[in-house]
């Protein structure tokens, strides 16, 4: 096909090529097109023993491999490791021996401020809801809520540093970088619900968490399974609106035209499926500037719910607005929301007795308010909603000098997180620690029974999710054991 550069006038027949015309046209995207496919030249041959006409790369819906349950999921990341026998797991033994010395076996991350007195909760349990589960006073709205969520008490990954737990909770396998999310993993099984929307968005506080964006990377998968981070505020999406010259027919028309082009190119080049991802990621954009500015758009939203969400309290208003557009954007299609804090605000290694009752304040109404709102727009029964960070606390005091300064070190022995949503026993405890709250002692789950048990809920068997990198096999746990934990499940897996 031939095609006249939109910058010559009318009447010149001077000749480009298809890549010259992405470079030159007037949409802006088209430089970015070519910078990206420039850099990925490598991309445009075949690898080494595979079919590149077997390898489909899109969002299109696929097929799952049984009936799912889930159909999105919401995962609020608590970086640090919150307090469990604090917040979630009542240890009226350690409460007992507060400030005795005890003989259990520790790991210290803290080594020079390490000591042996156990420090039990300041903080009064009492039972809720008809499950009767017991939470933490600091928690008085999740309180309300402990009959729709399953509280696991018995996490265990058997590490204490942040890097090589948040790894193995996003990518399957401790300490080891360049993993795929959870989250891309469900875009390659799944696709996507929504063509006018990425399927997986993360929404940051501003800075970056601990471990910075391998928090939400991609890995080995293609790129069109990585996430959008949205921007702390307003403009959330940078360079979302087309230009005033531009809009309407100007941009329809070159749109068509790119569209041209691209089946053109992709009936001359069957099977070239990297390089027609990318393409379709520039009509995503486009799409996406309707869409997106009205999902972002909370003003349409009640007064009553902005209040449930703590808009209204400054303290929590920052969470309580993107727990809201996390709520908003899985309406609208999403697969996959993730909410991140900058560096670790549970890490309570020192002032515990102000700092764990501050980031409660921040976060826990508007974690509840999003639950409560899933539950009463029936969402649901087919989203599924986390909360929980890479690891738990010690049970023993690092002392800095005194009551009012002391805090607690790493613990990835024994912690709590909780599940909510699509097929997931609502109202139920699942584990234990033991008497301290140290080690997980019965109904052990690591990362991988998490991940296989929500890849099960979405309809995929995490064994037969397999891509093929570097001439292997790989899935989610990269050959590490798991298993679907069919106990905290409303409708266990048959047997095959």
């Amino acid at each position: 096909m031939l095609f006249r550069s939109p910058r010559e006038p009318v009447g010149c027949n001077r000749q480009i090529s298809r890549r010259r015309y992405l470079a030159e046209q007037g949409m802006g995207l088209g430089a970015v097109a070519l910078a990206l496919l420039l850099d990925q030249e490598k991309l445009l041959a075949k690898p080494a023993g595979i079919s590149q006409e077997a390898r489909q790369f899109d969002l299109l819906p696929k097929r799952p491999h049984h009936e799912p349950q889930a159909k999105a999921m919401i995962s609020l990341f608590q970086h640090g490791g919150p307090s469990h026998m604090d917040l979630t797991d009542p240890k009226p033994e350690l409460t007992k021996h507060n400030g005795k010395e005890t003989g259990e076996e520790f790991v210290y991350s803290g080594v020079a401020t390490a000591s042996r007195k156990l420090l039990g909760s300041p903080w009064k349990f009492a039972r809720h809801g008809q499950s009767g589960t017991e939470i933490s006073e600091l928690m008085p709205n999740v309180a309300e809520c402990v009959d729709d969520i399953c509280l696991i008490r018995s996490m265990h990954t058997g590490f204490n540093a942040h890097e090589i737990n948040i790894r193995y909770f996003h990518g399957g396998v401790p300490a080891i970088t360049g993993r795929p999310n959870l989250a891309s993993w469900l875009l390659y099984g799944l696709g996507s619900e929504t063509q006018n929307l990425p399927a997986y968005m993360v929404l940051t506080e501003g800075g970056i968490p601990v471990d910075g964006v391998r928090n939400w990377e991609h890995g080995f998968l293609p790129a069109q399974f990585q996430s959008t981070v949205l921007r702390p505020q307003e403009p959330r999406i940078l360079n979302l609106r087309t230009p005033p010259h531009l809009r309407g027919g100007p941009q329809a028309q070159n749109l068509q035209f790119m569209q041209a082009l691209n089946q053109s190119y992709q009936k001359d080049h069957p099977g070239n499926h990297d390089l027609e991802a990318r393409i379709a990621s520039y009509e995503l954009a486009a799409r996406m500037q309707g869409s997106a500015a009205e999902a972002l758009d909370i003003s349409q939203e009640t007064k009553a719910t902005h209040t449930m969400y703590g808009l209204d309290e400054e303290i929590s208003r920052e969470y309580g607005t993107r727990c809201l557009i996390a709520r908003r954007l899985v309406e609208r299609g999403v697969r996959f929301v993730q909410l991140f804090m900058d560096t670790q605000p549970w890490d309570n290694h020192d002032k515990l007795l102000t700092g764990l009752p501050k980031i409660c304040r921040r976060t826990e109404k508007p974690t509840a308010g999003l639950l409560k709102d899933l539950k009463q727009r029936g969402m649901l029964d087919s989203t599924i909603l986390h909360w929980g960070g890479e690891i738990g606390r010690l049970p023993v005091t690092e002392d800095h000098g005194g009551p009012e300064k002391n805090g607690r070190d790493h613990n990835g022995q024994g912690f709590s997180i909780w599940l909510a949503g699509a097929g997931i026993k609502p109202g139920m405890v699942y584990g234990k620690t033991d008497e301290l709250g140290h080690r997980a002692v019965e109904n052990v789950v690591t990362p991988n029974d998490y991940h296989a048990t929500l890849l099960h809920l979405f309809g995929l068997d995490w064994q037969k999710l397999v891509y093929h990198h570097k001439n292997r096999s790989e899935n989610i746990t990269s050959g590490r054991p798991a298993r679907v934990v069919s106990d905290i499940l409303t409708q266990p897996p048959t047997e095959a």
